[in-house]
């Protein structure tokens, strides 16, 4: 949704504010070269801010911050892609990502922790239950996918991780990456829920940023962590407004694994 508006200061300079999301917990909005975040959570603001000051690639300027908001100094370049529609990306700009995460990877840990497995497996158990006694997906694809999620609940070496590294959050321009938006689940973590969440509905490219990001994987714990954050996510989408079902997004991601 794009809103016109006038902001004054020593002249009026009309200008458009874009809601790029709004849901109950927070709203991001677009005001000509400046990002307005706003969130209920003044935590999740403070490990933002705290991140990107430690992440060792590119991130947006922090501008000023007044709570509840937080404003940033839009990135140059696009976003990588979006999920449920295909990547205009060139395979060496989605290396190019592989390589930033693996820097990030190997930066020093964040001083707060992130989700133990117990915390994980609890969770997606909820999650899973949920989806069954609602009838919102077929008991066998519930089941099928938590079967898959397993992989990913093992003993990992923690890492600084971004915790939500969509491909909506990596800037190119080109084959370069401009940097990385949307910090507030940075901690520290398996470094393959990163990659997965950045390869998550665009299967074609775990090659590519395998290939940047330069070392061996387990790419059965990839697709694992593919099955169990979109478990994890359907209900908060569908309380939220998002549709998980639209071609190419979670449901989509979890009928693959049958």
């Amino acid at each position: 949704m794009v809103i016109p508006a006038i902001i004054a200061d020593v002249e009026k300079v009309e200008v458009e504010v874009e809601v790029v999301v709004a849901h109950r917990e927070r709203a991001t909005l677009r005001v000509g070269d400046v990002f307005l975040k706003i969130d209920s959570d003044q935590t999740r603001i403070d490990v933002e801010v705290e991140a990107m000051a430690m992440a060792p690639i590119p991130t947006p300027e922090v501008l000023w911050r007044k709570p509840p908001v937080l404003a940033l100094a839009a990135l140059p370049g696009t976003a990588l892609g979006r999920l449920g529609e295909p990547s205009t990306a060139s395979p060496a700009a989605w290396a190019a990502a592989g390589a930033a995460a693996r820097m990030l990877h190997d930066a020093p840990l964040p001083p707060w922790p992130g989700r133990s497995l117990d915390e994980i497996a609890s969770h997606l158990d909820s999650e899973c239950e949920w989806l069954v006694t609602n009838s919102v997906l077929p008991t066998d694809l519930v089941t099928r996918n938590r079967q898959v999620a397993e992989a990913a609940l093992r003993p990992w070496t923690p890492v600084f991780t971004h915790g939500d590294l969509q491909i909506t959050h990596m800037f190119v321009d080109g084959d370069e990456i401009t940097g990385v938006i949307d910090w507030s689940e940075a901690s520290q973590g398996d470094a393959l829920f990163d990659l997965a969440t950045l390869t998550l509905g665009h299967e074609e490219h775990l090659g590519d940023v395998v290939a940047g990001y330069g070392t061996d994987v387990d790419l059965d714990v990839i697709r694992a962590w593919w099955s169990l954050r979109s478990l994890l996510v359907i209900r908060w989408l569908v309380e939220n407004g998002f549709d998980p079902f639209s071609p190419g997004c979670e449901v989509d991601v979890l009928r693959s694994r049958l």
